[in-house]
C-alpha cells in the first residue's frame, strides 16, 4: 500500500530516487580509460597488419596463379642488361661503319688525286713526246733562210669565270746570228659579247704589266700565260703574234 504524501512534488521526487535503484535501475558499464595515442597506435599498428597480410595474400595468389613477381624483376634485369650489351654492341658496330666509310672515302679521294695526276702526266708527256717530235724534225731539216714560227699553240679556259689559259712554242730557224729573238708577245682576241663581235688586243696601250709580255729566247722557247675577258663575253678565237721593232714576224691563230 503506497504512502501519500501531503506535497505531490515530493512525492514525483521520491518515486524519481526509487527508480534508480532496484529492478528497474538503468544497467551501467563500467570501461577501462585508456589514453587516445595508444588508441591511435593499435589502429595504425591493425591498418599495418591488414596491409601486409592483403599484399601477402596477393603475392600467394600470383605465385598460384603461375606469376611470381621475383622472377618476372630477375627476367626484366636478365633482358636490361641484354639491351645494353645489345647498345654497346651497336654503339661499336657503328663506330667501326663510320671508321670504314671515313678509310673509304679517304681511299676514294686518294684514288681520284691519283687518277687526275696521271691524265696530267699523260698530257705532260703527250707535249713532250710532240715538242719531242717537232724538235727532231728541225734538228733533221736544212734551212739556209731565216724564219721565225709560233707552233701549237692552244688556248683553254682557267679556273675562274672568264679566265683562259695560253701556250706555244717560239722557234728561231736559221743562221746562228738569226736564232736569236728580242721583242714581245702579242695576243689578239676574238669575242662574241651580246650577239656582237669584238676584239681584245693585249697587251693594252695602258697596262701597267706590260713588261710580262717581253720575250727572249734563242733557238726555241716554251711561252706560256693567262688572260682575262669582260663578263659576258665568249672568247671565238685568239692569234699570238710575235712582234719585233713594231713589226709582226710570225703568227698563229686557234679557234675555240
Amino acid at each position: 500500500m503506497r504512502r501519500a504524501y501531503p506535497d505531490p512534488r515530493l512525492a514525483v521526487a521520491l518515486r524519481r530516487l526509487r527508480s534508480r535503484f532496484g529492478i528497474s535501475a538503468p544497467r551501467v558499464a563500467v570501461r577501462t580509460h585508456i589514453p587516445w595515442h595508444w588508441r591511435i597506435l593499435a589502429t595504425i599498428a591493425v591498418l599495418a597488419i591488414s596491409i601486409a597480410l592483403a599484399g601477402w595474400i596477393y603475392d600467394a595468389g600470383r605465385k598460384i596463379a603461375g606469376f611470381d613477381r621475383s622472377e618476372t624483376e630477375q627476367e626484366i634485369a636478365a633482358l636490361r642488361g641484354n639491351l645494353e650489351t645489345q647498345k654497346r654492341e651497336a654503339a661499336k658496330m657503328r663506330a667501326l661503319a663510320n671508321a670504314a666509310d671515313s678509310n673509304m672515302q679517304i681511299e676514294r679521294t686518294a684514288q681520284e688525286q691519283l687518277a687526275r695526276q696521271v691524265k696530267v702526266l699523260e698530257q705532260e708527256n703527250g707535249h713532250l713526246k710532240e715538242e719531242l717530235a717537232f724538235f727532231e724534225s728541225l734538228a733533221s731539216a736544212e734551212s739556209r733562210s731565216s724564219t721565225l714560227s709560233i707552233n701549237r699553240l692552244s688556248v683553254e679556259p682557267e679556273g675562274a669565270e672568264g679566265r683562259y689559259r695560253y701556250r706555244f712554242l717560239a722557234v728561231a730557224q736559221g743562221d746562228r746570228k738569226d736564232r736569236e729573238f728580242h721583242g714581245q708577245i702579242q695576243l689578239v682576241v676574238h669575242l662574241q659579247q651580246q650577239g656582237k663581235s669584238a676584239m681584245m688586243t693585249l697587251p693594252r696601250p695602258d697596262d701597267p704589266d706590260r713588261q710580262h709580255f717581253a720575250v727572249d729566247f734563242k733557238y726555241f722557247r716554251r711561252i706560256e700565260g693567262s688572260f682575262q675577258i669582260p663578263a659576258g663575253s665568249r672568247v671565238t678565237s685568239v692569234e699570238a703574234r710575235l712582234m719585233q721593232n713594231g713589226s709582226t714576224r710570225a703568227t698563229q691563230t686557234v679557234a675555240l
